[in-house]
Formats: C-alpha cells, sequence, structure tokens
C-alpha cells in the first residue's frame, strides 16, 4: 500500500524537494517495487520468492495489506557524511518517517515482518540487528504467532536514475510488515468518506456511469468492517482467553 500524503512528505523531509512532482514520487515508489522484485532478476543468498510474501505475511485472508518501508532515503548531498550501515538502515524501516503510508506503528502490533535488502549485506549483520530489534521495547509483536523475521538478501546493490533526487548507496532494505496501526489509515479514509459522502459530493458522476447509490454505503460498510478486524487481531490472545472463562 502506498499513500500520497507519506510520500510527499519522505520527499520534502528526506530528499529536500520542495515541491515533489508525480517523477519525484514515482521514482521513490519505483525503487521500492525494485526492492521486491529484485529476486526475481538478481542473484542473492537469500533469495525471497513473492509467493512467500503472501505465506508469511497474511495470517487471515482480510488482514492482507502490507506497511511498504524503504530505508536510506537520502539526497546526494547528505549521503557522503550519513552512517548507512546494516543496522542503521533496519533501525530506520521502525521509524514512521520512512514509511509509505501514514500510520504510527507504536500505537499498533506487529504480526509479520519481511526485510528485503539489497546490496554490500551479509546474514551476520542482518542477525545483530533483528536482535537488536527484538529488545526495544517500543516495538511491540502480537503474541498468537511467532515473532519470525522473513528476511531477503540480495547482492545486487540499489541502482537510481542519474540526476536524480535519490543518492546512489551501497545498500538498501525495504521492509514489508503485516500490522494493526495500518488500522489509522482506513479510520482517516473513513473520516474523509464520511465528509464528503454527507455532502454527495462527485456521487452523480458514478451513479450517471452506471453505479448504485447502494454500492457506496456497501462499500463504506466493508471498510468499518475491515478496521474492525484489524482491531481485533491486535488484541492479546490472553485477554481474549480470559474473557472466555468468565462466561
Amino acid at each position: 500500500m502506498v499513500d500520497n500524503e507519506a510520500i510527499y512528505d519522505i520527499c520534502r523531509r528526506n530528499l529536500d524537494v520542495e515541491r515533489p512532482s508525480y517523477t519525484n514520487l514515482n521514482r521513490l515508489i519505483s525503487q521500492v517495487v525494485s526492492s521486491i522484485t529484485a529476486s526475481l532478476r538478481f542473484d542473492g543468498a537469500l533469495n525471497v520468492d513473492l509467493t512467500e510474501f503472501q505465506t508469511n505475511l497474511v495470517p487471515y485472508p482480510r488482514i492482507h495489506f502490507p506497511l511498504a518501508t524503504y530505508a536510506p532515503v537520502i539526497s546526494a548531498d547528505k549521503a557522503y557524511h550519513e552512517s548507512l550501515s546494516v543496522s542503521d538502515i533496519t533501525n530506520s524501516c521502525f521509524e514512521p518517517s520512512n514509511q509509505m503510508v501514514k500510520c504510527d506503528p507504536r500505537h499498533g502490533k506487529y504480526m509479520a515482518v519481511c526485510l528485503l535488502y539489497r546490496g554490500d549485506v551479509v546474514p551476520k549483520d542482518v542477525n545483530a540487528s533483528i536482535a537488536a530489534i527484538k529488545t526495544n521495547r517500543s516495538i511491540q509483536f502480537v503474541d498468537w504467532c511467532p515473532t519470525g523475521f522473513k528476511v531477503g538478501i540480495n547482492y545486487q546493490p540499489p541502482t537510481v536514475v542519474p540526476g536524480g533526487d535519490l543518492a546512489k548507496v551501497p545498500r538498501a532494505v525495504c521492509m514489508l510488515s503485516n500490522t494493526t496501526a495500518i488500522a489509522e489509515a482506513w479510520a482517516r479514509l473513513d473520516h474523509k468518506f464520511d465528509l464528503m459522502y454527507a455532502k454527495r459530493a462527485f456521487v452523480h458522476w458514478y451513479v450517471g456511469e452506471g453505479m448504485e447509490e447502494g454500492e457506496f454505503t456497501e462499500a463504506r460498510e466493508d471498510l468499518a468492517a475491515l478496521e474492525k478486524d484489524y482491531e481485533e487481531v491486535g488484541i492479546d490472545s490472553l485477554e481474549g482467553a480470559g474473557e472466555e472463562e468468565e462466561y
């Protein structure tokens, strides 16, 4: 999933682009897509097949919206005096400022995490970085499934467009995670929809093309149910067991 607002903010804050154009946004998104599909094109120590994402990231059929995070997103000017070790870029993936969707993962719990590294990366450094993250109290995981990290390492370093905003770096990581915090994005979308639908803004265009007004209500209810689904998977199984015993 990709959120325009989040990508605009990344371009402004990390790349010092005052007024990002679609070209700026698309180049950033293309780095994420390139990292996810790199295993199809290049060799690596731990290549991850695309079908493995579904196996590792989707615990329930409805909970299938991964949150994408990419690091490092830095301009060429900053690249020379920034530390870009495996540990640094891994930690950056857990910062809201590098996410492709606006939500705060500290307000939710992770169900699964997939880390896709590119370039000069060795498994030893990755394992050390993951071990450090697991001891970080601010990063929470659900208690009803193992907190395994799926890792992919690809030897091909990231490539950038010559003269573009992004710096050429020796290593990068794209994280795909399934977190209950993404429910914040649904809540924000619901709120915006409610404001517009209350005034029936743009509805006539869709109805004129053959849609029925009831489809809007149906879609809104489905999104509200999805929000509720994410809320429920974030509840600890121990709490659920306690409630069952009371009845």
